[in-house]
């Protein structure tokens, strides 16, 4: 059975409890984060679709103040220490939210907090999650395994609404934050799995090495790290080109929302709907295609392939620019990123060294994608409210952020194979 079972998920026998434990860890993860992730759709409208590149400002400055703690974490205690640390502090964020929303009736401000609290929250749990699995599996297991890992990701999203949708009436909204909680602590125990497995079996370092020693160094070495290095540096260019491609349409999206729908209740259901279908594809994506796409077409083919697929959505957005065919390309684009790109990127790292991992990273996954978000959401303010551009305008736009994208994204792709070879 254990065989049978490590064939069906592409690993070798000795992989399968890292593996196991890496799925278990990103689906209950993530499945805390869908219960959540609806409510912050519903509130980021409710605040006004013109607050929201306020709101992604706001998000940006967190991250800023987050970053040099989380370095100084990194850099004085050892990753068996640190990590858990992280998510212990987001699972006391999600009870303080909870007693919140319990002693204030107006909740203008808190849903504003909220929709900031969450950005943070996902890209963090999100980021220190994949920098332990950049850690703990080599370049080629990374091929084999990241797209079973990643399809946790894709059940906790669809197992995320649905627990949300069946305790919502019984146990009432603001408890479903309680849920959460459990659900990251949860998650919390087979990080620690995780760790205990790469102990033993652990193969990207060498033998008489510590594995969960300190990374030395400095808070603030993570830029350091991005300055000095071209190939990080690009990787740096890569996220902040996928903000814009995504952030462009997440407003359009939240616009076309806010007129379709009138009340929060239908579209928070719509948020839903959108998420489970999403999560469906990208599930069947990771678990049947991903290590199949990457063993028969190569790692550049595969981080290229949904830059040229969004360069095609926002074309055919831009040619016919209604409802059903912006969010027919937000949903490609989602699954796409869930599925192919987020697990290639993560592969990007197997080949650097073990600090930047964690650090530089971090950096990268959190800082930089949320400085992202903030500039393009300005940038698509100043189209529509300067410029005058409608949907069509800014599809187009959009095409051509995409299509600078797809270039970065071959460049990235043919220098990771060339520090693969040469290590």
């Amino acid at each position: 059975m254990r065989r049978a079972l490590a064939g069906a998920v592409n690993a070798r026998p000795a992989e399968l409890g890292g593996a196991l434990a890496a799925f278990g860890c990103a689906f209950l993860m993530f499945s805390a984060y869908s219960i959540l992730r609806p409510i912050r759709e519903t509130m980021g409208i409710t605040s006004g679709v013109e607050t929201l590149p306020a709101l992604f400002w706001g998000t940006f400055v967190g991250m800023l103040a987050v970053q040099p703690v989380y370095g100084w974490l990194t850099s004085r205690y050892r990753r068996s220490v640190f990590l858990p640390w992280v998510y212990l502090f987001f699972i006391l964020n999600i009870l303080g939210f909870y007693a919140w929303f319990n002693l204030q009736e107006d909740h203008t401000w808190i849903a504003r907090v909220y929709f900031v609290w969450l950005s943070v929250f996902v890209l963090f749990v999100v980021a220190v999650f994949w920098s332990l699995m950049a850690d703990v599996f080599t370049r080629e297991q990374a091929g084999r395994l990241f797209g079973f890992i990643a399809a946790g990701l894709s059940v906790g999203g669809l197992f995320g609404p649905f627990l949300g949708q069946r305790l919502a009436d019984p146990i009432g909204t603001i408890n479903l934050l309680l849920v959460s909680a459990a659900l990251l602590a949860a998650a919390l125990g087979f990080m620690l799995l995780v760790l205990r497995w790469h102990r033993r079996h652990g193969e990207n370092t060498g033998p008489g090495v510590d594995r969960d020693a300190e990374l030395g160094g400095t808070a603030l070495a993570a830029f350091r790290q991005v300055a000095r290095s071209p190939y990080l540096a690009l990787i740096a260019v890569f996220v902040l080109l996928l903000t814009w491609v995504s952030t462009f349409l997440y407003l359009e999206q939240q616009a076309m929302v806010a007129r379709a729908f009138t009340d929060r209740d239908s579209r928070t259901a719509f948020f839903s709907t959108i998420d489970f279908w999403t999560q469906a594809g990208a599930l069947t994506m990771q678990l049947f295609f991903f290590g199949r796409l990457f063993r028969w077409f190569g790692f550049r083919a595969v981080i290229v392939s949904v830059p040229v697929l969004m360069t095609l959505g926002y074309a055919a957005l831009a040619t016919v620019p209604t409802f059903a065919v912006l969010i027919g390309v937000m949903m490609v684009r989602r699954i796409g990123e869930y599925s192919i790109t987020r697990p290639a990127r993560d592969t990007l790292y197997t080949v650097v060294s073990r600090e930047e991992r964690y650090k530089a990273k971090s950096l990268i996954d959190t800082f930089v994608y949320r400085g992202g978000d903030a500039t393009s959401a300005s940038v698509h303010a100043l189209l529509k409210s300067v410029f005058g551009l409608g949907v069509s305008g800014i599809a187009w736009c959009g095409a051509a952020i995409a299509a600078a994208w797809a270039l970065v994204a071959w460049a990235l792709g043919t220098r990771q194979v060339e520090l693969t070879a040469r290590r």
